[in-house]
């Protein structure tokens, strides 16, 4: 194997994956992109409907565990990030949002110059391939993601938008237009009724390129520092430990959880913390690991007799076998769906201007007993807390582990919106559109009615959203760990570049966020402007 290289990018995800390409664009520079996870070459992760099969799945999932939560009854939560090429975005529900315009704002007032939104759209148009013809002002069309209409859509979604519509949330068709409130169909990251992760998007298609090298099953162990200047990683790789090493830039992307995690193991870190967990300080940075945010989250699930829904019945038996038949004929059926077909964003009365919870209509049964499937038919709604206030940490426990502790509720008004919130979805569920499938709700449960026993019904089923950012804060504080050029604080030839460095959540889903994120590092470390879609097709026709 090569050992030597002028940029070794740690993780293929979401945004380690962007700069790959971005970087190897240049034929002079060598790049290593370095996966802990295996190939993506399966069938559970290109088809659509496979998504549901990989949140627990052994081979293509970090299946992390928090930290009892102090606030949620001491219950420890499933945390699953993606074990692939292509990191989560091989693993997640393939929605294109990008938050509201005021997410980057705030990022420029807190000490981040050029992050704010003006700064960022360049990169997010950048990347895109909109196939819907949505405004060309805020949508690109010659980047390699493919930003595509679902394929087909369940009945039972367009029942929940035009619900919606009814109790006053009105009709959104372009989340990532002039406006994010409102309910719709959700966009989707695929292509020919597939899949496209960022690696599939971004690096697939520039393979041949001699200069970039993809190494999967490869786990990183620590970075080779001197005198404070990173120059490779030391990585394990079919049983052989070995350094790898960096001409220019090592670059950390392996998310909010991973990239801290390395950066502590490689004794980077706050001073106390790394030396309780027996490992040697080479730079104190307190920042490492602090300002964990997500999206807590909490379901209303209802049951249904209804085979329009979808689910596991003798009813839809003939469906469900003619499922696949359907899918390679005409791209269509169960199996082009992401579950979470439908959404949006609206206000609690605890708001009067943003949104601040999100929904994620699934136009099937989810199970009030956690079960990944379960017999019969029904609908959900998932609510979650937008901009949430309670704010949690990374550290490692003595045997170098990852301790995740997300700290939810630890800030009374999340549980007041999460509560208000979950009222919301009840009210879209109760309105007439679904008196024709309307069923049993499950969950909370027709006896869970106050403020009270919501709170207790939140305490006990409420989780993550999977959306965890922060842990590597971008900005110019004491608690910062990179600068807003992505340079870590006092180490040089070291950068972060995934959604550990934002510095406060976004409102929506973060795929999309962490691909300008790469855009933008790349931008930043090439020393170049955004560039015209025409451009961008132009260098990758004549590479």
């Amino acid at each position: 194997m090569k050992t030597d290289y002028d940029y070794i990018i740690v993780g293929a995800g979401s945004s380690g994956c962007v700069l790959a390409n971005r970087l190897s664009a240049d034929p002079t520079v060598s790049v290593c992109l370095i996966e802990a996870g295996s190939h993506d070459n399966n069938l559970r992760i290109q088809t659509p409907a496979g998504t549901i099969t990989l949140y627990k799945s052994k081979k293509y999932s970090w299946n992390f565990i928090s930290a009892p939560q102090k606030h949620l009854n001491g219950r420890s939560l499933h945390t699953p990030r993606g074990k692939a090429l292509g990191g989560s975005s091989s693993m997640n529900s393939m929605i294109y949002i990008r938050g509201h315009a005021s997410d980057y704002d705030r990022w420029a007032q807190a000490g981040c110059p050029g992050w704010d939104w003006n700064g960022v759209l360049p990169y997010f148009k950048q990347s895109e391939n909109n196939r819907l013809g949505q405004d060309p002002r805020l949508h690109g069309t010659g980047g390699e993601l493919n930003v595509e209409a679902a394929r087909d859509p369940n009945p039972v979604s367009r029942l929940f938008v035009k619900a919606a519509q009814r109790v006053g949330i009105r009709q959104n068709d372009d989340f990532n237009g002039e406006t994010l409130e409102g309910c719709g169909i959700y966009n989707l990251t695929q292509k020919d009724a597939k899949r496209l992760s960022s690696y599939r998007a971004f690096v697939a298609p520039v393979l041949d390129r001699p200069n970039l090298t993809v190494i999967t099953d490869c786990s990183v162990q620590s970075l080779i520092l001197e005198q404070r200047v990173a120059k490779g990683v030391n990585v394990v790789s079919d049983g052989q430990t070995l350094a790898l090493n960096a001409r220019r830039e090592v670059i950390l992307s392996a998310g909010s959880l991973g990239s801290p995690s390395l950066l502590l193991a490689s004794g980077i870190g706050p001073a106390d913390e790394l030396k309780n967990a027996g490992i040697k300080v080479e730079h104190d940075l307190p920042g490492v690991g602090k300002n964990l945010q997500d999206h807590i989250d909490g379901l209303v699930t209802v049951r249904s007799k209804s085979p329009l829904t979808l689910g596991f019945s003798l009813g839809a038996l003939p469906s469900i076998l003619l499922s696949p038949l359907r899918y390679v004929l005409r791209k269509k059926g169960w199996l082009t769906t992401n579950y979470v077909e439908a959404g949006g964003f609206a206000r609690t009365p605890l708001t009067d201007d943003l949104p601040d919870v999100q929904f994620h209509f699934v136009p099937g049964y989810r199970s009030h007993r956690g079960r990944l499937f379960e017999w019969g038919h029904g609908y959900a709604v998932h609510t979650c807390v937008l901009r949430p206030k309670s704010i949690g940490e990374i550290r490692l426990d003595r045997n170098a582990q990852p301790v995740i502790d997300f700290n939810f509720l630890s800030d009374p008004q999340d549980a007041r919106v999460l509560i208000e919130g979950l009222k919301l979805a009840r009210k879209v569920l109760a309105d007439q559109a679904f008196d024709g499938i309307r069923g049993k709700e499950m969950l909370p449960g027709a006896e869970v009615q106050t403020d009270e026993q919501l709170m207790a019904y939140v305490q006990e089923y409420a989780a993550t959203v999977f959306h965890p950012v922060g842990t590597c804060k971008m900005g110019v504080d004491a608690m910062s760990v990179v600068s807003p050029e992505l340079k870590v604080h006092g180490i040089e030839g070291l950068r972060v570049v995934d959604a550990s460095i934002m510095p406060t959540l976004i409102s929506g889903n973060t795929n999309a966020p962490c691909i300008m994120i790469g855009e933008k590092a790349a931008g930043m470390i090439l020393g170049r402007a955004p560039k015209s879609a025409a451009a961008a097709m132009a260098e990758h026709a004549a590479y």
